[in-house]
């Protein structure tokens, strides 16, 4: 129960009421985006089960690091972002990123570090851009080539996307020392390019491709 005390706590502040304000933002900024791209994004139940274990998942799973820096640490937990993403969404990534890793924050720190947050947000937000390419569905394995290139791209914006959230939020609304930010960022940033690189995308490759063996295996029967 302290733990979401601290969280709401968190909230109350002037980082985490313009955090929720730059969520909104966000959130509908995707919804049009998403139009533009004639695709549709709605939560349906599946979805909202998907961010609530996917969010659970993320928050116990990071208090398993390993410390690399200053405040800096390697969660392998990162893949489940991407995974998340990937699957079920742009909107489920980002919230099982935004709420996992808040989560995590007021459980293990008593507050919630909200630049950072949005560190785990973007990846799980940018991962699941994959989807607007409506022949791609690992849960169907439907996948090609070009979904294997554009898995690891997304990967690469959602840690650039994230970073530069972190930089203005730690410096500007937070007044952290800007070398030290830097060094943060490149340490977490490159930290979590291996993990998407080595365990999140080769994981959602995996699963399409064990579907449409699966499916393949129905249709011979």
């Amino acid at each position: 129960m302290e733990g979401i005390k601290n969280f709401f706590t968190s909230v109350a502040t002037s980082q985490g009421i313009i955090s929720f304000i730059l969520v909104a933002v966000l959130i509908i900024a995707v919804v049009y985006f998403a139009k533009a791209k004639g695709s549709k994004i709605s939560l349906s139940t599946r979805d909202v089960v998907a961010i609530g274990i996917g969010a659970a998942l993320y928050t116990a799973l990071s208090f398993i690091s390993i410390p690399i820096g200053p405040n800096t640490s390697f969660r392998v937990a990162v893949a489940l972002l991407a995974i998340f993403g990937a699957i079920f969404g742009p909107i489920v990534g980002f919230l099982v990123g935004f709420i996992g890793h808040a989560l995590n924050d007021a459980l293990a720190y008593g507050s919630v570090w909200w630049s950072w947050v949005f560190m785990s947000a973007s990846i799980g937000l940018l991962a699941g851009f994959i989807r607007f390419d409506k022949k791609f569905n690992p849960l169907i394995g439907a996948i090609s080539k070009k979904n294997y290139i554009q898995l690891y791209i997304y990967s690469l914006a959602g840690i650039v996307v994230g970073s530069i959230i972190s930089y203005f939020g730690d410096v500007f609304l937070y007044g952290e020392p800007a070398d030290k930010v830097w060094l943060q960022i490149i340490l977490a940033g490159a930290t979590n390019l291996v993990i998407l690189a080595v365990i999140a995308n080769p994981v959602i490759i995996a699963i399409a491709r064990l579907r449409k063996s699966n499916s393949n295996l129905e249709v011979s029967e």
